[in-house]
């Protein structure tokens, strides 16, 4: 499938680096592919760690004019890329599911949700107040500022393409830093097209860059450890996360990280099964189960298991795999091979242990990135399944009888990302909700990522939030101010 009879618009269509408000070519080039065909979509320019440098270097000489705008020239800026970005919205959903596979429903609902944390953003940033503190001497005047941090780097996983893109440069861009992603070797179309689009808006040259590169430890190397970078942001795995936020500590640079997860989903027997299901599965089967938030383990009361597993394994059996481009598709692929071999590998582990498998369990016939949706039951704490995250079209039920239990088993992790309760008791909920280990938890519902609402982990699931007040304040230095008089 050709990339230009699939976009209206081409001009979104970029196969070079954005740096400086110039698109460069690379000392090489990267291969896109749609991983549904496995056809090629596109010859990127592979970026190096010089070429990161030079974007450093771009947004470290763009800073202080960009810092130095007031917040409603950034915000009108900014809501013309959002603009922009609405009126293109189609064009980008097609161009997200040929790079990543999700179904095209679901790219539709990323790019509306990547470009309302730049219309967020874009208003939030009026709201920078500081404050006035009561002195401690009649001599002196005490007050607090917000000032942007600087340059701030991003490492941008290829789950989410677009907004994982926008929930991080959108607030620093607002708050005035400038900016420098990385985007996923596997997804850059998306990245360079949101730059394309952020160009005619009108940013200004090196405010934005993006450096595309197969070699992510070097280019990793330069956006953690040089000194004109302030902050560094990433989106992906804890081990990554781990060797990132050590590489950052060579300069002390403020972090945000949001790392790994594995989301406990407990259904409690006063839990209307029907909702619970239906939350199950748009948590469970998103982007084929590729995403951090993904129940990971469905903790199901024994007096309600048999009813709810019959749901769930009706609901799974209605998914319909095929192209993300196909009518009717609500199952794309996964990214790539050697992820479906990994699910594949903890099923067979699972069944091995005593695992049942109730539906699935194997590859599919629609190509090589495809795995039927699957579903096991008695299942057990010490199986590798229930301790690692998935991140695949699996669905893995156990059962619990105690509420203090669950909630011990439930906690029972190094990863503290998100969590789901299903239960018709407010009393139960409440206390639950609180006594989970997360940064998140959704109560009744599947899906719960809104822009206005902080988005992030806690132990080993990483630190920082995105969205909402807090997501802002991550770009901001607060500065204290005293005057003699």
């Amino acid at each position: 499938m050709e990339l230009n009879t699939c976009v209206q618009n081409t001009n979104l269509l970029k196969t070079q680096n954005f740096i400086a408000g110039e698109w460069r070519d690379g000392a090489g080039k990267l291969a896109v592919t749609d991983p549904a065909s496995g056809v090629t979509l596109a010859e990127i320019a592979d970026g190096s760690a010089a070429d990161a440098e030079q974007a450093v270097a771009a947004a470290h000489a763009a800073f202080p004019a960009w810092s130095r705008k007031t917040a409603g020239e950034r915000a009108a800026v900014l809501k013309r890329w959002y603009q922009l970005i609405v009126d293109n919205r189609e064009d980008l959903a097609r161009l997200l599911t040929l790079e990543q596979g999700k179904p095209l429903a679901e790219a539709l609902g990323e790019i509306d949700y990547g470009a309302s944390y730049i219309e967020w953003f874009a208003e939030e940033c009026r709201r920078a107040y500081g404050q006035t503190i009561p002195t401690h001497n009649p001599a002196m005047r005490l007050h607090t500022i917000r000032q942007p941090v600087g340059v701030v780097t991003c490492i941008t996983p290829w789950n989410f393409p677009n907004a994982m893109i926008t929930r991080k440069a959108a607030p620093a861009l607002a708050a005035g830093c400038t900016v420098v992603i990385k985007p996923a070797a596997e997804t850059p179309l998306s990245a360079l097209a949101l730059c394309a689009l952020a160009e005619q808006a009108g940013l200004p040259a090196g405010t934005l860059n993006v450096v595309v590169g197969s070699d992510s430890p070097a280019l990793g190397e330069v956006l953690t450890r040089d000194p004109r970078v302030a902050k560094f942001t990433f989106t992906g795995s804890t081990p990554v996360g781990k060797l990132l936020m050590a590489q950052c500590a060579s300069t002390v640079k403020k972090m945000s990280m949001e790392l790994g997860g594995n989301a406990p989903f407990i259904v409690f027997d006063d839990a209307d099964i029907d909702v619970a299901v239906t939350a199950c599965v748009a948590t469970k089967m998103r982007n084929a189960g590729q995403t951090c938030v993904s129940t990971n383990r469905i903790y199901v009361h024994e007096s309600v298991h048999d009813a709810f597993v019959t749901k769930l394994r009706t609901q799974l059996e209605s998914l319909e795999p095929g192209h993300g481009l196909e009518q009717g598709t609500t199952l794309g692929p996964m990214i790539f091979r050697r992820a479906v071999d990994r699910v594949h590998g903890l099923v067979e582990e699972a069944v091995a242990n005593g695992a049942r498998l109730e539906l699935g369990g194997d590859f599919l016939p629609n190509g090589e990135n495809f795995y039927a949706p699957t579903l096991l039951t008695q299942v057990h704490d010490g199986m590798r399944i229930a301790r690692e995250e998935i991140f695949g079209p699996l669905a893995v039920v156990q059962t619990f009888r105690d509420e203090d239990d669950v909630i011990q088993r439930a906690n029972n992790t190094p990863f503290g990302l998100a969590a789901y309760v299903m239960s018709e008791n407010i009393h139960r909920a409440n206390r639950v909700v609180e006594a989970l280990e997360y940064g998140m938890v959704a109560c009744n519902a599947g899906v719960f990522s809104t822009t206005v609402a902080p988005f992030g982990g806690c132990k080993e699931s990483g630190i920082g939030r995105e969205g909402g007040v807090e997501g802002m304040a991550e770009f901001y230095e607060t500065k204290y101010c005293c005057y003699g008089v």
